[in-house]
């Protein structure tokens, strides 16, 4: 996948010999289902496909047959998406493109199902700090930033679809793309951030094992995003507050102002010129510069 929404990367085509690049080893889902599969824990099955459109299009077409947890990997998609439909194509290999299978069910309420997005936002960074020894940070509401010789590039980003009884989160993230590979400028990957691994098997397994962890203490609170610390753990890791930010609202309005908080549901509050309150549950946020 591509960061933001640029594509055009030249991508190998899907009937590409799988071992032509053999830094970029296929995954062993073997291995990670005997890994992941416990039978105690959230995942139920994992499996990986050598190329496909899209995850999160394959996941939700069979949720209705599957049971919670189910995941699906691609080697390589061919018809990535991100928000508002911007298209995610990287080549084969380079990362990690996935997506889970979650059915909240009536242990939480419906409205509160929009945290699942920033929910997956904090398990990928806390996931990835412990399995990939580099710093990650979230951008408002499900991008995800690292630094590349000091300038904060996109190396990911996360899609929620609601389906007939959950929600199918896809994850794409950027971990081996070379600065030549890279569709446009501001885009990264993890070996650009100088991560100590890029070995995409242990670093699938921390994220998984990650968003176990938040979705359980989550759900077992009831979808409460404070009293299960996710509100609190989001603030910590958004990159967004604090900043002059740009936010373009759906209908074309514009607005202004400084980043302040994550609310309760999860929109960003954003304090204008005027020192009004306004909160952002959807559009575009682009950070303008730091405010001291």
């Amino acid at each position: 996948m591509t960061p933001s929404d640029a594509s055009g990367a030249a991508t190998p085509g899907p009937s590409e010999d799988r071992w032509s690049n053999l830094e970029r080893p296929p995954l062993n889902a073997a291995a990670l289902q005997r890994a992941l599969v416990t039978g105690e824990g959230l995942w139920s099955s994992v499996e990986v496909v050598t190329a496909t459109g899209s995850t999160n299009t394959d996941l939700a077409a069979r949720a209705g047959e599957l049971p919670e947890g189910a995941v699906l990997v691609a080697e390589e998609q061919t018809a990535g998406r991100g928000r508002l439909d911007r298209s995610w194509v990287a080549p084969a290999r380079s990362g990690l493109f996935f997506s889970v299978l979650l059915k909240p069910g009536g242990a939480v309420p419906q409205e509160r199902w929009g945290w699942l997005t920033l929910l997956a936002g904090v398990a990928v960074t806390t996931g990835l700090s412990r399995g990939a020894g580099v710093d990650t940070a979230l951008k408002w509401p499900n991008d995800l930033l690292v630094n590349v010789g000091g300038s904060e590039r996109k190396t990911g980003g996360i899609l929620a679809e609601r389906v007939a009884d959950g929600v199918v989160l896809g994850i794409g993230l950027n971990v081996s793309l070379t600065a030549e590979e890279l569709p446009v400028p501001e885009a990264g990957s993890l070996l650009l951030a100088k991560a100590a691994v890029t070995d995409r098997e242990p670093l699938l397994k921390a994220v998984l094992r990650s968003l176990e962890q938040w979705y359980g203490d989550w759900r077992a609170a009831g979808g409460d995003p404070a009293a299960s610390g996710l509100q609190e753990a989001y603030a910590t890791h958004c990159a967004t507050l604090g900043r002059h930010v740009r936010a373009e609202l759906p209908g074309g309005r514009t607005l202004t102002g400084t980043a302040e908080a994550v609310d309760t549901d999860g929109r960003l509050v954003v304090r204008t010129a005027e020192d009004a309150h306004e909160a952002v549950g959807a559009g575009d946020v682009v950070h303008l510069r730091s405010v001291h």
